[in-house]
């Protein structure tokens, strides 16, 4: 018995080895390749574009003066749209001032001209019969004197001298009644009714109505993108690139047009920027739909010029640093480095760096690798592959 038992556990053994060996699992002939990732693109493709450039600013009108009193004297009379926010129309009387005493001031000059008038005339009459005499009793020639011209010009002085009087009498009489230099309306007034003013006294700020004005900012570099004669001068043509102006007034967006009429004289030193001049005519005038008040702020989108073979993309295809990732035929991506004209809020315009109908990745890449094996998403693929796909 014990010599068996030896053998029998060795049989035991093998056998259990042998099913072992039989049954053991397959090896897996080796390790799946991950799948190429799934992008998606958009097909580049030249386009012309108007390249405007945006800016904005705080409307103020074209002409803005302190209106003042010439002359001193009681106010008698206002106008009842003389008053802050009131309207007026050019050559509308706003302000009189009691006449009385410049009434008396061209009568007194009146009188002092009938009387230079009177003794001029007395003069010449002098004058004739001096020379008459001398004529009849001197001999020679008479002498200046003789013949009064001392007198003669004296007189005919103190006449001018009494018209330019009543001249400004008179000036000084019509300028009791004030009346609006331009169609305007009042900012502010600074005087009342009963109020005894004098000459360069302020009555108000008075602004025109007829043009509104907006300085633009712009950069030396969107210079280039706009139409603009900066050297243009008086007599030359005045109609410069348009302008389309915004604002939220009362929950409501607003529009007005305006052009470009001039730049100002100088780089501002601080900001760099050069400042362009807008102009809205008749900003109260029934062509709006809402009143382009003073200081209000506004957006502007000012025309520039065209540009053809613009690539226009996703802000999702261009990264920081002004690169694009190109998928190629063979579906291999390649980093491409582009000449960017400038990102917009919603899209990026290239100038140079893709050709037309190249497919330009905007989703799907985390962490790009040159050459690396991408799929296109059904949508994106050319018709050419799409054929050869559905053949396959």
């Amino acid at each position: 018995m014990n010599v068996f038992l030896p053998l029998v556990i060795l049989i035991v053994g093998a056998v259990a080895s042998w099913t072992i060996a039989v049954n053991k699992p397959a090896l897996e002939a080796g390790t799946s390749k991950p799948e190429p990732p799934l992008v998606s693109v958009v097909r580049a493709e030249p386009q012309t574009v108007r390249l405007n450039v945006r800016s904005q600013g705080v409307v103020m009108p074209r002409t803005e003066i302190d209106w003042v009193a010439e002359v001193a004297g009681k106010v008698i009379r206002l106008n009842p749209d003389f008053v802050a926010g009131g309207f007026f129309e050019a050559g509308e009387e706003l302000v009189a001032l009691d006449p009385r005493d410049y009434d008396q001031a061209v009568a007194a000059a009146e009188a002092s001209v009938a009387e230079a008038k009177r003794r001029l005339a007395q003069e010449e009459a002098e004058a004739e019969q001096a020379l008459s005499e001398w004529e009849a009793l001197g001999e020679g020639e008479p002498t200046p004197l003789a013949r009064h011209e001392p007198q003669l010009a004296e007189a005919r002085a103190k006449l001018k001298a009494a018209e330019a009087e009543r001249i400004k009498a008179r000036l000084d009489r019509s300028r009791c009644e004030l009346h609006a230099p331009f169609a305007g309306r009042v900012l502010a007034r600074y005087v009342g009714l009963g109020q005894y003013v004098q000459p360069g006294e302020k009555l108000a700020r008075l602004q025109a109505t007829d043009v509104a004005e907006v300085r633009l900012p712009v950069s030396t570099e969107q210079l280039a993108d706009l139409d603009l004669n900066l050297g243009r001068r008086k007599g030359a043509d005045q109609s410069g690139s348009k302008v389309r102006m915004m604002a939220t007034v009362g929950g409501i967006e607003q529009h007005w047009e305006g052009r470009i009429v001039r730049s100002e004289a100088q780089i501002d030193d601080t900001t760099g920027l050069l400042h362009l001049v807008a102009e809205v005519p008749d900003p109260y005038g029934p062509r709006h739909a809402q009143l382009l008040l003073s200081g209000l702020f506004v957006q502007a989108e000012i025309e520039g010029r065209e540009r053809s073979g613009v690539f226009v993309l996703p802000l999702a295809a261009v990264n920081a640093a002004q690169e694009a990732l190109v998928v190629d035929s063979e579906h291999r991506l390649h980093i491409r480095r582009l000449k960017v004209l400038r990102t917009e809020a919603d899209r990026v315009l290239v100038a140079e760096g893709l050709a037309a109908g190249e497919a330009v990745v905007i989703d799907g890449v985390s962490v790009p690798v040159e050459g690396m094996h991408v799929r296109l998403e059904a949508g994106d693929a050319k018709p050419e592959e799409s054929d050869v796909s559905a053949a396959n």
